[in-house]
């Protein structure tokens, strides 16, 4: 008798852990339909048609080959768009943390509305469309734009300087948008951070200055590795900023997919890119990850 009741006290918790299980799965479904439907399949479609032949008569053939991702490869133009893409993210990514640490570590340390007020001014421009954001920045850098008056107005410059369709045009607008994601991915870290660690390092007699490097610093690295993951990813595979900023004169892999899909319609090609892209990234991030690795902060990509 005893058995049976050990036995049946044991049934109802795993009937509870099996039905949560459950539960869980069922709340995902949706989400996971539409990441399968929406994402999964276009990039298998896309995945297949990179190893196909095509021509501009008969479009896409039905040999398979090699020669999309050779030809990328191989072609000193396509290189250095993709040579153009990279620097342009990792210096974007940089950039963003620089500014961001402080203001996340700034607003981290307040409460109430003050921190509130802050947080709201930050996220704003994620309230603006980004297309919106890209042509007020065309504005401020144009050639007659607001700093060239400006430098002009005030004696630096004899002649409007060219900021805009450049490299640094480009940074500039994504810096601006993506600014929020970087502060909002650090001080999700910083707030995990238990407050008696760093009261314990400045008893025991470590300054403000060695805490933030030896405690804070160290402790809030997986939101800087959150925050850059998605500055760079975000980066690399936009399209609409440097297509506003950037123009024809600063191409990025988003920009040459684009124009290999939608206008040349040489879908085998474009997929190739894609894909050369989507590698690239996923190796520069296990690279990063594996850098952090090494500094003992137990920051890893699973």
């Amino acid at each position: 008798m005893k058995g049976n009741k050990s036995n049946k006290k044991n049934i109802k918790p795993r009937n509870k852990r099996s039905k949560k299980k459950f539960e869980h799965w069922l709340l995902l479904i949706p989400t996971l339909i539409v990441f399968v439907f929406f994402f999964i399949i276009p990039l298998i479609f896309l995945g297949v048609s990179s190893f196909r032949t095509f021509d501009s008569v008969d479009g896409i053939g039905d040999t398979w080959t090699l020669s999309n991702y050779t030809r990328f490869l191989t072609d000193p133009y396509y290189l250095g768009v993709l040579w153009t893409t990279i620097k342009i993210g990792i210096l974007t990514t940089v950039i963003c943390l620089i500014i961001s640490y402080p203001v996340a570590y700034v607003i981290s340390q307040l409460t109430g509305n003050t921190r509130n007020y802050l947080t709201l001014i930050m996220i704003s421009p994620l309230l603006i469309s980004m297309v919106i954001r890209a042509y007020g920045w065309r504005i401020i850098l144009n050639n007659n734009g607001v700093i060239n008056n400006f430098l002009m107005e005030i004696g630096l410059i004899d002649a409007p300087l060219k900021l805009l369709y450049t490299e640094f045009s480009v940074i500039v607008g994504m810096v601006h948008v993506l600014f929020p994601y970087m502060v909002l991915s650090i001080i999700g870290s910083l707030e995990r951070i238990d407050p008696s660690v760093t009261r314990a390092a400045n008893s025991l007699g470590a300054n403000q200055f060695r805490t933030f490097f030896n405690v804070t610093l160290p402790l809030s690295l997986p939101g800087i590795f959150a925050g850059s993951i998605l500055v760079f990813s975000l980066t690399t595979s936009s399209f609409v900023t440097p297509a506003i900023l950037g123009g024809s004169q600063v191409k990025v892999m988003a920009y040459l997919t684009y124009e290999h899909v939608q206008v040349l319609l040489n879908w085998p090609f474009g997929g190739a890119i894609g894909f050369i892209l989507i590698i690239i990234i996923s190796i520069t991030l296990l690279l990063y990850s594996r850098a952090l690795t090494k500094l003992n902060k137990g920051v890893t990509i699973q």
